[in-house]
């Protein structure tokens, strides 16, 4: 066989094998993504089922007391109110920060949460809220990094005082 007709013909093998390793790497990547998305609608699912636990709450504060470590140190049905509306928004920016600590939310995006998070850890209710030692359900990664942000927006509103 000519010297040319076996050089073309390991070639074309050698060609093909490099396709079929770059298509199982392709597929490989795209079922991490798809993997990692998944992992993300689980969580925001869950969360979305305690946010609704939580928006149950707040419509009905009666029914807070159910779980009496649920309205530890709150003392009246607006603050038992107040007290909700804060953890459902924290519920909201809980799925944005897992998402995005997933690599499944842009940093620009990401970034706007964090801003409005700062404004509202400003406010009284949810300083109320974050410090109350009741029981609340979060990632325990995100239930640190929601006390830190928390304690900067309220170092930064006291300097502006």
């Amino acid at each position: 066989m000519p010297e040319n007709v076996l050089f073309v013909q390991v070639g074309l093998q050698a060609l093909t094998s490099l396709a079929i390793a770059g298509g199982l790497l392709y597929a490989a990547i795209q079922f991490r993504h798809t993997r990692k998305a998944q992992l993300v609608a689980n969580f925001s699912k869950l969360v979305e089922l305690q946010y609704h636990l939580r928006h149950l709450r707040v419509e009905h504060p009666e029914l807070a007391s159910v779980h009496a470590r649920d309205v530890e140190n709150l003392h009246s049905e607006r603050e038992v109110q107040e007290y909700f509306l804060n953890l459902m928004q924290l519920s909201l920016f809980e799925i944005a920060w897992y998402a995005h600590q997933q690599g499944q939310l842009s940093d620009d995006y990401f970034d706007s949460w964090v801003n409005r998070m700062r404004q509202l850890a400003r406010e009284e209710s949810f300083s109320r809220m974050i410090h109350n030692p009741s029981v609340k359900i979060m990632h325990d990664d995100f239930e640190s990094y929601v006390r830190l942000l928390a304690d900067s927006a309220q170092v930064e509103t006291n300097r502006e005082r």
